[in-house]
Parts: structure tokens; sequence; C-alpha cells
């Protein structure tokens, strides 16, 4: 009979009713399955321990209640080894099983590839997102990049998503993801992915994955990181590779080439500036 219910549901309800899966078509990324898997066999494995555990609690209180005319305590005992021996060992199977296959699982999601097809450095900082498509890996002399402002709100007092700084990544591309921050923690985090990952100052972290399908996403920092930690967002577009060389080629139009450290003015990332610097504000 489960067999036959779970055969009438849709990707979406048979991995948890999670983002990141359409009912036609892959799902976001290659280990985006991997990641709901994890998540709704723990909790079909918890949920009959708990159903287990509720009708044994149950039983107890119904065979063991106080009859009319009873008084008095029950007998009391002082220990059921059998019992006592089942209390330890099944818990012990559950935490070792669960670990077992989440380490396994993290193993493999953490794999970064050896020789990835794009290689991209996502920068967080207070608050807001620059991202860079490296280039040659001794110098990034022919990489290009984007700065971000933090998210803004338009006339209605919505979020203005064509202000928002956006990472497009080719589909089908074996993409690693390099993270680091310029300030304090953040989180990487693109929601329909189902994966995050901490930014730390001094500790570089990376995520390597293929974007499956064509797309736009919506990620966010998933650390609490200041005063407007809310609006630290970003977009993510999953392109065509003819799409992804056609967006790389025209940062370089845009004269937003070399390594961004060399660019970077935190100054003049604030919102609502031009991109001046106070030098330059100066000058004028």
């Amino acid at each position: 009979m489960a067999a036959v219910a779970l055969a009438g549901c849709t990707p979406t309800e048979l991995n948890g009713f999670l983002p990141g899966f359409l009912e036609d078509g892959p799902a976001a990324t290659n280990q985006t399955e991997r990641v709901s898997a994890l998540w709704v066999n723990s909790w079909i494995v918890l949920l009959a321990v708990g159903v287990i555990t509720w009708g044994l609690m149950a039983w107890a209180a119904i065979a063991y209640r106080r009859r009319k005319g009873q008084t008095g305590l029950p007998v009391q005992m002082r220990y059921n080894m059998p019992i006592e021996i089942f209390y330890t060992i099944v818990p012990l199977i559950l935490v070792l099983g669960m670990f077992f296959f989440t380490a396994r699982d993290q193993s493999e999601i953490e794999a970064k590839w050896d020789d990835p097809d794009v290689e991209i450095t996502a920068i967080a900082k207070q608050w807001a997102w620059d991202f860079q498509y490296d280039g040659d890996k001794e110098d990034n002399s022919d990489a290009v990049w984007t700065m971000g402002i933090q998210a803004q709100p338009d006339a209605n007092g919505d979020i203005d998503q064509s202000k928002l700084p956006t990472l497009v990544l080719p589909v089908n591309q074996k993409v690693t993801i390099n993270l680091q921050s310029r300030d304090v923690i953040h989180s990487f985090w693109i929601i329909d992915f189902l994966y995050k990952k901490d930014m730390f100052i001094g500790k570089d972290n990376s995520w390597s994955f293929i974007p499956t399908r064509e797309g736009e996403y919506a990620g966010k920092c998933a650390e609490l990181c200041g005063e407007y930690h809310s609006m630290m967002l970003f977009n993510v577009k999953v392109v065509s590779e003819a799409e992804y060389a056609d967006y790389l080629a025209s940062l370089e139009e845009q004269g937003n080439t070399g390594d961004i450290t060399d660019a970077y003015d935190r100054l003049s990332n604030y919102p609502g500036t031009t991109g001046a610097t106070d030098s330059e504000e100066g000058e004028e």
C-alpha cells in the first residue's frame, strides 16, 4: 500500500516539499536529491521511533492504570534487564546509522573538483556580495567581477530584485565557488540548492557542484551578521554556456577586470552611492 501511495506523489512531495524540485525536469543541482534524501529518510526513521514510543507510552498508561477499588502504590520493580538492554542498544544503532549516512553524504557533497570548468570567488561583506569569475589561477589577471550593495526597497517597500547582486552560473558545468568574508562571519546559502556554508575571515571555504537546471534562484546570508543581515540578499541565474560566456564578455567590456581585491573599496559600496570613493568625491 505504501508503494502504491508513494507512486502517485510528485517529485516535490517525494522530497518532503523542499525547494529545488519541480514536477518535471531535473533537480536544481547534482547534489540536491542527495540532501533531500538524507533529510526525508531521517524524518521517516524519527517518525517511526516516535510512533513506537508514543504507542508504548499509551499502552503503559492504559495497561497499568489504577483500577477501581485499588489503593496504594503498584508493585515496585528494580529493573528489567532485557528492557534495559533494548533501551541501550536501539538508540545506539540509530545514532550510528544516522552518523554513517550523514558522513557518507557529507563527504560526497564536500568533495572538491580537481579541475572545475568554472571557478568563482564569492565575497561576503556587511551587507552585500561581490562575485569574481576567476581566470588565471596565478594572478587572476583575466578575471572579471561584479560588486553589490545591500537590498534596496522600491516605492512600495518591496525589495527591488533588479538591484540585488547576481551570481551567474553555467548549466551542467562543474562549478567550484570559493567563499571569503571581508569582515564578520557570514553564510552562503542558495535556498533551492539545499546547502549552505559558513564564511570566516582567515579561513576560506569552497563548494563544488553542478547546476543542472536553468532558472533563477534566491540566495541570502544565513548567519546573523549585523544590523542589515536581513537585507544581505542575492540572485542566482543558471544559464546556458553561451549566455554565460556573453555575460563574462559584458563584464570585461565594463572594465571590471583583474583581481577584485585591487579594485575593492568598501566606502564605494554603500547603498545609494554611484561607486565613487571619498577621494574621488572630494576632487569633484
